[in-house]
Order: C-alpha cells, then sequence, then structure tokens
C-alpha cells in the first residue's frame, strides 16, 4: 500500500507527460502555432524546464526536510498545472502551466523510486520500485485513454480551421488536461496515510519513529535489527577518511558516472519520441487523426503488459540482464522502423514495429533504470545523488524532445530512427562493461561493494 500510493506520483508522471501528445492537434491550431516547428518543439519540451528544477531541488529538500513532504508538494503543483494548463487562453501562460507541471514531474521522478527503494524489504526491492513504472505506465495509458474519449472523430479531409473551430479546438483539449486532477487530488489525500522514509528517520537519528515504521514492515524485532543496520552505515561514512558524505569525492565517481550513463540512455534510446510525437509517427505512415488516437491507446496498453513482464522477472533474471536484452533488442528494432520509413512503406507494419518498441522498452529499460539509481547510491547522499542522475535524465530528455522536430524534418525519419538505433548499442556496451547486478542485496550491502 505504501509502495503504491508513493507510486501515484509515477502516475501522474505519466499522465502529465503524454496527455500534451494527444491534445496536440486541437492546442496547435488554437494557438496557431501549427506551422512554426519552433513553437511545436516549445510546447511539447518546455515542461522539462521545470522537470530540471524540479529534479535539482527534490534531491536537497527532500535531505532536509524529508521525502514525504516533497511529495505533498508535488501533488499540490500537478493540481494548479492541471488547472490552470486547460484553463488558460495564452500561449505564454500554457507554457508557464506545463513548467509549472514538470516541477511537480521532475519532483517524483525523483522522490517516489527512491522513497519505495528506502523502505522495501531486498528481496522484493526490484518489484516493488518498479511498481512507479507501472503507474508511469498507467498514467500514460490513461491519458492516452482520456484523449481517445474526449476527442470527438475528426475527418481525415478536416483542414486546420475546421479543427480550430471544432468542439476539439476549443474545448476538447481542455479537458484532457483537467481530467488529471483527479488522480493528482487522490494522490495528495493518499499521502496523509503513508509514514516518512525509515532510513531519512535513521539519518536524522529519529530512533523511536524509524523503528515505529520499520516495525509495521518487518515487525518489532527486526525493526532493530534494520536500523542498527542503517546507523552503522552511516556512522561509518561519518568515521571514515574517504568522506564518502561528500557527493563529488572520487569514491562515488563509479556510482555517479552509472547513475547519469543510464538516466540519459534511457531517454536518447528514443521511445519518449514515439509518445509525444505520436501524431507525426503515425501520420508518416499514412493514418488519419481518429485512427492516431486509437493507435496511440494500442501503444498504451502493450506498455501497461509489458511492464507487468519486468515486475515479474526483475528480481529473478536481475537488473542487468534486463537492461541488456532492452538496449540490445532495440538497436535492431529501431534499423528495421528506419527502413521501414526509407522504403516509405505505410499501415500496419509500422504499428507492429512501434509496438514491439514500447514492448522491449516496458519490460527492461523503463523501470529497470528507476530501480538502479535508486540502490546504488549510499543513505546518505541518496537524496543529492539522485538529483544529480534525475538532472541527467531531464536534460537528455529535453534535448530528445527538442531536437526530434529538427531531426526529422533534416535527415528524414529513417535517419533520426537509425542514429536511435546506434545511441542503443553504445548503451549495450556500457551496460555491459560497466553495470554491476543488485538483486537480492540490501542498499547497504550495495553501497559496500561500489563505495570503495
Amino acid at each position: 500500500m505504501i509502495s503504491l500510493v508513493s507510486a501515484m506520483g509515477g502516475l501522474l508522471f505519466g499522465y502529465d507527460w503524454v496527455v500534451i501528445g494527444g491534445a496536440k492537434p486541437f492546442y496547435e491550431t488554437f494557438f496557431q502555432i501549427e506551422s512554426n516547428p519552433s513553437l511545436q518543439g516549445w510546447a511539447m519540451s518546455s515542461a522539462l524546464i521545470g522537470c530540471l528544477v524540479g529534479a535539482l531541488i527534490a534531491g536537497v529538500c527532500s535531505d532536509k526536510y524529508g521525502r514525504k513532504k516533497m511529495l505533498l508538494i508535488a501533488s499540490v503543483l500537478f493540481v494548479l498545472s492541471a488547472i490552470g494548463t486547460g484553463a488558460t487562453n495564452s500561449f505564454s501562460l500554457f507554457i508557464w502551466y506545463r513548467i509549472l507541471g514538470g516541477l511537480a514531474i521532475g519532483i517524483t521522478s525523483n522522490l517516489s523510486p527512491m522513497y519505495i527503494a528506502e523502505i522495501a524489504p531486498a528481496n522484493i526491492r526490484g518489484r516493488l520500485v518498479s511498481l512507479n513504472q507501472l503507474m508511469i505506465v498507467v498514467g500514460i495509458l490513461a491519458a492516452q485513454i482520456v484523449n481517445w474519449l474526449i476527442a470527438e472523430p475528426v475527418a481525415t479531409e478536416a483542414t486546420t480551421e475546421m479543427i480550430r473551430t471544432s468542439w476539439n479546438g476549443e474545448t476538447g483539449w481542455r479537458w484532457m488536461f483537467w481530467a488529471e486532477n483527479i488522480p493528482a487530488g487522490l494522490f495528495f489525500l493518499f499521502l496523509f496515510l503513508i509514514p516518512e522514509s525509515p532510513r531519512w528517520l535513521a539519518v536524522k537519528e529519529r530512533r523511536s519513529d524509524a523503528i515505529k515504521v520499520l516495525s509495521k514492515i518487518v515487525g518489532e524485532e527486526q525493526a532493530a535489527v534494520e536500523y542498527n543496520s542503517f546507523r552503522e552505515s552511516i556512522s561509518e561514512n561519518k568515521n571514515t577518511k574517504k568522506s564518502k558524505l561528500n557527493i563529488l569525492h572520487p569514491s562515488m565517481r563509479r556510482v555517479l558516472v552509472i547513475g547519469i550513463v543510464l538516466a540519459v540512455f534511457q531517454q536518447w534510446c528514443g521511445i519518449n519520441v514515439i509518445f509525444n510525437y505520436a501524431q507525426e509517427i503515425f501520420t508518416s505512415a499514412g493514418y488519419g487523426v481518429s485512427d492516431i488516437l486509437m493507435n496511440i491507446v494500442i501503444t498504451g496498453i502493450t506498455n501497461v503488459i509489458f511492464t507487468f513482464v519486468a515486475i515479474f522477472l526483475i528480481d529473478k533474471i536481475g537488473r542487468r540482464s534486463l537492461l541488456l536484452i532492452g538496449a540490445g533488442a532495440l538497436s535492431i528494432i529501431y534499423i528495421l522502423m528506419g527502413a521501414v520509413y526509407y522504403f516509405e512503406i505505410t499501415g500496419v507494419l509500422l504499428l507492429i514495429i512501434v509496438i514491439a518498441a514500447i514492448a522491449c522498452y516496458a519490460m527492461s529499460l523503463a523501470p529497470v533504470m528507476w530501480v538502479v539509481i535508486s540502490e546504488i547510491f549510499p543513505n546518505a547522499v541518496r537524496g543529492v545523488a539522485m538529483s544529480i542522475a534525475t538532472f541527467a535524465l531531464w536534460s537528455a530528455c529535453f534535448i530528445l524532445t527538442y531536437t526530434f522536430p529538427i531531426l526529422n524534418k533534416t535527415l528524414g525519419a529513417s535517419g533520426t530512427f537509425w542514429i536511435y538505433g546506434i545511441i542503443c548499442l553504445c548503451g549495450f556496451i556500457f551496460i555491459k562493461r560497466y553495470v554491476p547486478e543488485t538483486k537480492n542485496k540490501s542498499l547497504e550491502e550495495i553501497e559496500k561493494e561500489l563505495i570503495k
């Protein structure tokens, strides 16, 4: 229950991130930016400015004030962003509300998986942290279904002016954003039912509070053992000459590099452009607007199904194996996708390849990256280290989202996806050489192995 409530931050992350893709054909005509690639890219990527800021402040603030309080702040920001984005008639205010929503995404993308990792038993930690990714894809699917249900059918031959003056163009896209208030409000209320992270309480030397939380999770006898393990790890860090509490110390280089590279790779593997620019991708394949929205729902269902596959496998075959499978398979899939575009093959074949790419990503890179970066950092600096990794992630995502329209226009879809294929091959090589296996180990055991 605790993990699911925290993972609702992931649900809102997924919804807020993808809802704009379904609203895209309609708000672009409303704001009259449908023929301006730069403003189109800015509308899609502006939330990433908030994500970057949210990722930066989440770690420091959560280390100082606690994980739970920052999640509460994020839930309020989600509500304000959803209301404002749908209500505004100004493109500038639309951008500002998207940035506000991005701020909430940046905070929850950092804290939700970290909070779950800090509270979960080692033997099922992978599955529980993966719940965050499951909720992300449920949020993505919810946004896709809401967009599909809200949007009235659009004729294939509809002109820009017809779309602008339709219900979709004037009002429908607003309800797509407003619907987010339901899960955002529930997230705010449910957060009052969960405790603070016991590892954070141990860092703050709040023994009685930490024991109280641990007793409900592992029982009273084991609670004291767990707490003493936390404190021992923290004390070793304080007493060591290496000063591992310093995030910039050489002993932290290995885990920081692994965390940053995995975070960047998860974005530059290219899947997010399929979600954010589904309209362009399926239009290139010959689909009309109504067919596009239905295809987007199909890809969302695929995303959810294969996230369950990841949850089933992650504590069985391990994090490293799933990462290698994902990187290698995506490299091959992108070569095929590029070929489909190059030879101008339209119709169902592209949909099948897109579904294969999403399935592969959903069972590997999507959940496993969050699990690994929530595990590899030491207790005392986990908040700050996670901030660095998630800042790198959202920086990479900004570059990816902003550059896709430009790459697509310059190189064509084929060249763009071939580039993503090369990136996936490089990611495979890095994972093979540098990423360790962390399954069935406590966070303290992982810390001793990696921080030397």
